[in-house]
């Protein structure tokens, strides 16, 4: 989830770019730089780590120029340094790039066979290494981009210059946000409004597959493949800081919506050609060794202990493993039976947890392998394992975790897979059918997020309530306590996630008609014993909300008087819970929205812990 700027016009490109990436960085904060063309000459600056360092540099190393671009990076392909930071340079053409190319390593041998040397480890050099083989053939800017671009898998968003062109800005998106702005003879381009909005308020979304040229004070928007594309500017209307948000009003509530785009940028390059393998590259652990454990652990901290929970259903049903999931900080107290045949999986966020990190150190020492799932490349976590699969969830702001959670499941569903081939546990037409599954969760997601509305009306019913109990089966449970911990962390209400069949055994003396229940029921094998918690609920007086699948017919769909139902799209039982998880998020945000509550910093917590 980096952030890109781009400027083309008669004033200083390097104010503006700085100003926009700015105004960018909580997009990305690894590492930053900028170029510029003057006199026909590309000049570059670039530093590791936040844009605070970038500026040192240039003021003791100044650029110039009326042409820019500036990238700050949230490393996906090689870890945060000054080498891999952007913009890249292959001869006279600079790129800088937002996504993740798919087929980069396939691209990069052939380019390496042909001479080219790279100098990163960095998906994103490739493109300016393609456009200047092209532009070599057809000595043409334009027409080198549009090639280069037709043969690039994933999602990218760019904006490109030309030592050969000094009068020329091209950009192009398929698969990440990329905006034009419009000014009097000069033009930005920033994957987000914040960057220009200082600047002008005309700004122009680029649709996916399209390409705009800017030279000599006009513009061109075409697609890729050169047909000519009329757009009309829209006026925007937000105040900065709204701005910063993308139009929403808090940093959660954008990262909610962000959950289709991660879940995709976490499975994008990690699924064979022919949708039948999944491809964990940085795992570091050959077929033989994963097939050697005879036990699993997985460890970690508050939402990412809910994910491990989860993970433990995907893995055992997958791959036939004994799992055991701890809470990290109780993991080195316990004498862990941990030995040379046992795998520990560590999830963490950041890749900075203490606990998680001293649990990560205690496997090892009693001779375990250790894999981390982190979304954050080259922390702590991620560089003491054995191996890593990285979420791409790009930086998240809010301190309650929403896309950081929904990306480590699938994260968890990939190795589950992974491992269930290499045990022989998973046929491949399995393999297959569960890949299918996974690759229509972004759009159900989509859909899933359309109930927005409907939950802040709902929200609105239920905002006054002291406590909440929180009720699931199977690997719904887990859903449940991560509910019951977004109502807790953002509007300070008392919540309580149990198994569903629990209820009986305790929680059922708390029900009255002040009490909501929010009971998580996806139409699956234990549909209906969920269906018969809710009427033990329904008969004490209780306030009941369902989350429910299109698959589903309960009687809570007869009873819109007494039970408010949100349904969602159906999906294989192991996915589920990425599903189910989306509107206990949006509960919570629009709860403690009505509350008054510091949404993004709720009191007392911090987004990474980093002491015990």
């Amino acid at each position: 989830m980096c952030g890109i700027v781009g400027y083309i016009g008669n004033q200083d490109a390097v104010e503006i770019v700085l100003d926009g990436l700015r105004r960018l960085e909580y997009r990305g904060y690894d590492s930053a730089g900028i170029s510029t063309l003057s006199g026909g000459v590309v000049d570059t600056r670039r530093a590791e780590g936040k844009l605070a360092n970038l500026q040192r540099q240039l003021q003791q190393q100044p650029l110039r120029g009326s042409i820019g671009i500036g990238h700050t990076r949230w490393a996906t392909h090689g870890k945060p340094s000054q080498q891999n930071a952007h913009p890249h340079r292959a001869g006279g053409f600079v790129v800088v790039h937002n996504g993740i190319i798919e087929n980069y390593l396939q691209l990069k041998q052939q380019l390496s066979a042909d001479g080219h040397n790279f100098k990163s480890e960095t998906d994103s050099e490739i493109i300016a290494h393609l456009i200047e083989d092209y532009y070599k053939q057809h000595n043409d800017f334009e027409q080198a981009v549009r090639q280069a671009l037709q043969l690039l898998s994933g999602a990218f968003a760019i904006a490109v210059i030309c030592e050969h062109h000094p009068d020329t800005l091209i950009a192009a998106k398929a698969g990440s946000p990329l905006v034009i702005g419009c000014g009097d003879d000069e033009f930005f381009v920033a994957s987000d409004i914040p960057a220009m909005l200082s600047h002008t308020r005309e700004m122009i979304f680029l649709d996916d597959g399209e390409m705009v040229v800017c030279r000599g004070g006009a513009m061109v928007i075409t697609t890729i493949d050169g047909q000519t594309v009329e757009k009309q500017s829209k006026t925007i209307t937000w105040d900065p800081m709204m701005a910063e948000k993308g139009g929403y009003r808090h940093f959660m509530l954008k990262e909610i919506h962000e959950q289709p785009r991660a879940v995709a940028d976490t499975i994008a390059g990690r699924i064979d050609e022919d949708k039948q393998r999944v491809l964990l590259h940085d795992i570091n652990l050959s077929d033989a060794e994963l097939a050697a454990f005879e036990r699993l652990y997985i460890v970690a901290c508050g939402t990412s202990w809910h994910a491990a929970l989860v993970g433990k259903f995907m893995l055992e049903s997958f791959a036939r493993l004994p799992v055991e999931v701890d809470i990290a900080s109780e993991f080195r107290y316990r004498s862990p039976l941990v030995n040379q045949r046992t795998l520990t999986v560590v999830i963490s966020q950041s890749g900075e947890t203490a606990d998680t990190l001293a649990a990560l150190r205690e496997a090892h020492r009693l001779g375990g392998k250790v894999l981390a799932v982190c979304n954050v490349i080259e922390a702590s976590i991620a560089r003491e394992s054995d191996g890593v699969i990285y979420t791409h969830a790009g930086p998240e702001i809010g301190v309650a975790s929403t896309k950081a959670f929904t990306t480590q499941l699938v994260a968890l569903y990939l190795f589950a897979l992974h491992l269930g081939r290499v045990r022989g546990t998973l046929s491949a037409d399995a393999i297959a059918g569960q890949i299918a599954q996974l690759l229509t969760l972004p759009r159900k997601l989509e859909q899933t997020l359309e109930l927005d509305a409907i939950i802040e009306g709902e929200a609105r019913h239920y905002f006054h309530a002291a406590d909440f109990l929180y009720l699931g089966r199977g690997n719904q449970y887990p859903i449940a306590l991560e509910g019951a911990l977004k109502l807790k962390e953002i509007s300070y209400i008392h919540a309580e996630g149990y198994p569903a069949g629990e209820m009986k055994h305790g929680p059922i003396a708390l029900i009255d008609e002040n009490l909501p229940v929010v009971v998580i029921a996806p139409y699956n094998e234990t549909y209906e014993k969920v269906m018969s918690n809710l009427e033990e609920v329904k008969a004490r007086g209780g306030r009941i909300i369902v989350v429910n699948t299109t698959a589903a017919q309960s009687e809570a769909d007869g009873a819109a008087e007494e039970v408010t139902v949100f349904t969602l799209p159906a999906i294989c039982d192991e996915l589920m819970p990425v599903l189910t998880a989306v509107p206990l998020q949006l509960l919570a945000y629009h709860i403690a929205v009505l509350k008054g509550t510091d949404v993004d910093q709720p009191r007392n917590l911090a987004k990474s812990v980093t002491v015990e």
